[in-house]
């Protein structure tokens, strides 16, 4: 992921990656997370003011980065890490009221 920071744009010294978003056009960020990480989109929703966040995933290394695009079209690097796996968990089951 220190790659794709640094192909985007570089955080200023002294800050955490998870305190300053590095963001670039939503084209140049979902190609560089595919080439160089070999990342595909695995879920996505909507936020506030109609941002849609992704998650973005390999099956192959584990990698994934959470993404937040606005509407205008820019997309920031929110969060990344190791050991995705993907999950399809049932809900519980209701309680009854005996």
């Amino acid at each position: 992921m220190a790659g794709l920071v640094a192909c985007l744009g570089a955080v200023p010294a002294g800050q955490a990656r998870a305190q300053t978003a590095t963001c670039a056009p939503r084209a140049q960020v979902i190609e560089k997370l595919a080439s160089k990480y070999g990342e595909t989109r695995q879920s996505i929703g909507l936020g506030s003011n109609n941002a849609v966040m992704e998650v973005f995933a390999s099956a192959e290394t584990g990698t994934w980065t959470i993404t937040v695009t606005s509407p205008a079209g820019l997309t920031c690097l929110v969060a990344s890490g190791q050991a995705f796996e993907p999950l399809a968990e049932a809900l519980p089951a209701p309680e009854s009221d005996a």
